[in-house]
């Protein structure tokens, strides 16, 4: 029921969800309900004017036949009678009074044809004058003419109700019949010229939609239409700008981190200079310590920021040389080992299947492995594991690393790729920037990453990282498939 209800409530969301193309369709079709208002306005208005449907043409037919043939009485009521149905058959309906005009002939005060359906005591008061009258309970509308060359009287009569304006529609319903039938046909229509009349604007989404963080280049699409050419220069300029932005804030921070590349060495050179003399009391030794390690975390993060800033670089990155990724992990696994033994942590590399290639920078990509077996050495407890495995899938490498630590909240594993940004709740030391380079360096190599919880015992923290596979590198997992456990070197 629940899944039903969803279905129902997602399908109603999207028929509801303003478009362009809809809002155009809509418009057309109301300007076409005002074009039918209009016409069926000027219809009622004519409904109820002080003139009968065609009266003029009418009565002057209606007097010729009674004056011509006045003495042949038979031929007379049946011109008359044909006459009547062609009214009828023209402006109503011809087998219902209530829904066509009627006629009443007199000749010398006496009434020689009357229609079906009329009251025979129907009397206007005044002559050439549409009234409103009540016979047999019922409304009318009627008007008397006399003949100028004889004594003959002709009442046309119509219904003066609701079915007026329908009698109205009858006999002039060739005006706005065309309109109203045209309505469902021009729905197609309408919507299969806006859809092509949109379809550059479609053209400019599909170009900003494929582009990517930091591809700020202008479009490549140039509209020729007056009312697309604005928005797409504007577009433009506004890229240029966030360019330009880009460009000056990774300069900033770059020469920001190399100037302060000096002073920090000059700092750390000082203390220890300080050290070595060796007559210094125990409280001033700490003071030195606490230094030494501040200025080796403000070494860091300025090593951080520019790795960033060159990872986020255009053009920085040239994926051209292959690489053999067991390789570069078993060397930056050995790299680390000497940190992984201060800790106490082990260090372990499952290949399920060596000779794994993929195309990158080795020195962008050297950075991402470090930064997540840092991570990992750094956040696990002391006589724990952490675990890389590297396998293939289809056209990606994946590898993973596997740490015994805290872990990352469900909530925050989201946020802790954006720069300067650490769980609250870590009691390590850090800058917040290392994963920002990690996600930063696999983006520009067509990667992904994610993280999830360590799967054998829901504690710690597992980094999947996936990698296209170099050119005509077998991705088969299970061709020559073996299992080799490489222990980092000691």
């Amino acid at each position: 029921m629940n899944h039903r209800s969803g279905g129902r409530d997602t399908r109603w969301a999207r028929w509801t969800r303003p478009t362009l193309v809809r809002r155009l369709l809509l418009g057309q079709l109301a300007t076409l309900a005002l074009l039918w208002s209009v016409a069926a306005g000027l219809l009622l208005m004519e409904a109820l004017s002080q003139e009968l449907y065609g009266a003029r043409a009418a009565y002057g037919a209606i007097f010729s036949v009674a004056e011509n043939l006045v003495d042949q009485p038979e031929k007379q009521h049946a011109s008359l009678q044909a006459v009547d149905r062609a009214l009828r058959e023209a402006y109503g309906d011809k087998d219902n009074a209530d829904m066509a005009p009627s006629i009443l002939v007199w000749q010398a005060g006496r009434l020689v044809y009357k229609s079906d359906g009329v009251p025979e005591a129907i009397r206007n008061t005044q002559l050439d004058v549409v009234e409103k009258l009540t016979a047999d309970g019922r409304q009318w509308r009627a008007g008397t003419r006399e003949s100028t060359s004889s004594d003959a009287r002709v009442m046309l009569v119509i219904p003066s109700d609701t079915k007026q304006f329908v009698l109205s529609f009858n006999s002039h319903g060739y005006y706005i019949l065309p309109l109203v039938i045209s309505i469902p046909f021009l729905l197609f229509p309408a919507w299969l010229s806006i859809r092509l009349a949109l379809r550059p604007w479609r053209k400019v989404g599909r170009e900003i939609a494929s582009r990517g963080p930091r591809h700020l280049t202008p479009l490549a699409f140039e509209p020729r239409h007056e009312e697309l050419r604005p928005m797409v220069q504007s577009i433009n300029a506004l890229m240029q700008r966030l360019s330009d932005s880009a460009v000056r804030e990774r300069n900033f921070i770059a020469d920001a981190a190399h100037e302060l590349r000096t002073p920090i060495a000059a700092i750390r050179i000082n203390v220890e200079v300080l050290r070595a003399q060796g007559m210094l009391v125990k409280g001033n030794r700490e003071l030195l310590d606490g230094m030494l390690r501040s200025s080796a975390r403000a070494a860091r993060l300025v090593s951080q920021l520019l790795r960033l800033m060159r990872s986020n670089a255009e053009g920085d990155v040239a994926p051209a040389r292959r690489l053999a990724l067991d390789e570069l992990l078993q060397e930056r696994l050995a790299a680390l080992s000497g940190l992984a033994q201060v800790r106490g942590v082990e260090l372990e590399l499952v290949a399920t299947q060596p000779g794994l290639e993929v195309t990158g920078d080795r020195e962008g990509l050297m950075s991402m492995i470090d930064n997540l077996i840092e991570n990992a050495i750094k956040y696990s407890p002391a006589s724990a594991a952490v675990m890389v495995h590297l396998s293939a899938a289809a056209t990606q490498a994946v590898f993973t690393v596997t740490d015994q630590g805290p872990g990352i909240a469900p909530a925050l594993r989201s946020r802790v790729f954006d720069r300067f940004f650490r769980d609250p709740d870590q009691t390590q030391t850090g800058s917040g920037l290392g994963l920002a380079i990690v996600k930063s360096v696999i983006e520009n190599h067509g990667g992904e990453i994610t993280i999830d919880s360590n799967p054998h015992d829901g504690q710690g923290l597992r980094v999947t990282v996936s990698l296209p596979l170099a050119a005509r590198q077998s991705s088969e997992p299970g061709s020559n498939a073996t299992q080799d456990v490489m222990p980092a070197p000691e």
